[in-house]
């Protein structure tokens, strides 16, 4: 498979205002993308694109959504046609993850959660996918989490929602991989980013801390490959294997050690 040329392609990147969002808007302008930039912090954005357009000669533009509200997605996406930007590429990287035990953690925090990282992601791939289909050409990365390669106490509903995402884009990358779209689920693991500083919790983060550079890179190299997923790095590709090796409830005692809160 040939290398995805993002030259003058146009990508649309949720979560773009900081961590592997913003690496992957900082990566591929580089290499001559325009930008559509999504996150809810409106000023950040402004700049972010700002800076991008100045030092790279391309086009961006910040759309400010809150994607845990309903309908947030769909509106966004009808906000790049109308600025005659339909989206080439799709990198859906929005999402947040809670902590604790399920009963004690705020009902309505987690139902955001899965709008957020399931919902909203889901409906900004519908928008997306019918333009690149009409192009015979397109990309989507949908990013997920190792999380998702096993259940996850006390971070049962991030888990859950990472799962969703490794399985729902894996059967699209089965769907369209004859028709001119590349599918792919990234897996990082704990990754040098604000994610643990909203979950309020280092216990969450298993292993060391990845660079967000390095992440990027080997999603960018996974795409060129037309795999359907990509698990980030060697360490927790070695991990991955576990849930193959050794019984579930075994597997569920090893996660529940790593996770469990410090006051638990």
């Amino acid at each position: 498979m040939t290398a995805f040329n993002f030259t003058n392609q146009t990508v649309l990147i949720t979560g773009a205002s900081s961590g592997i969002g913003r690496v992957f808007a900082e990566t591929l302008a580089a290499r001559g993308a325009h930008l559509l930039l999504l996150a809810r912090s409106g000023a950040v954005l402004d700049n972010l694109a700002k800076e991008l357009s100045q030092r790279h000669g391309i086009r961006a533009h910040a759309l400010v959504a809150d994607l845990s509200q309903p309908g947030a997605a769909e509106q966004a996406y009808a906000q790049a046609w109308s600025l005659g930007m339909a989206p080439d590429v799709l990198i859906n990287n929005a999402g947040f993850a809670t902590h604790g035990r399920f009963e004690s953690i705020d009902l309505a925090r987690q139902a955001a959660e899965v709008t957020v990282n399931c919902t909203a992601l889901m409906e900004m791939t519908h928008c997306a996918l019918p333009h690149m289909l009409t192009k015979g050409r397109g990309a989507i990365i949908n990013v997920a989490s190792t999380a998702a390669l096993q259940p996850d106490p006390y971070m049962a509903v991030y888990g859950a929602s990472k799962a969703f995402v490794l399985s729902f884009s894996e059967a699209l990358w089965a769907e369209n991989r004859s028709r001119g779209v590349r599918v792919l689920a990234l897996c990082p693991g704990a990754t040098e980013t604000a994610f643990f500083d909203v979950v309020a919790a280092p216990e969450a983060a298993v292993g060391k801390r990845m660079d967000p550079q390095a992440v990027v890179d080997e999603a960018l190299r996974a795409l060129d490959q037309g795999r359907s997923s990509h698990v980030a790095g060697r360490p927790n590709r070695l991990l991955a294997w576990l849930p193959r090796l050794l019984p579930r409830q075994t597997v569920l005692g090893i996660v529940e050690g790593m996770l469990k809160p410090k006051a638990a």
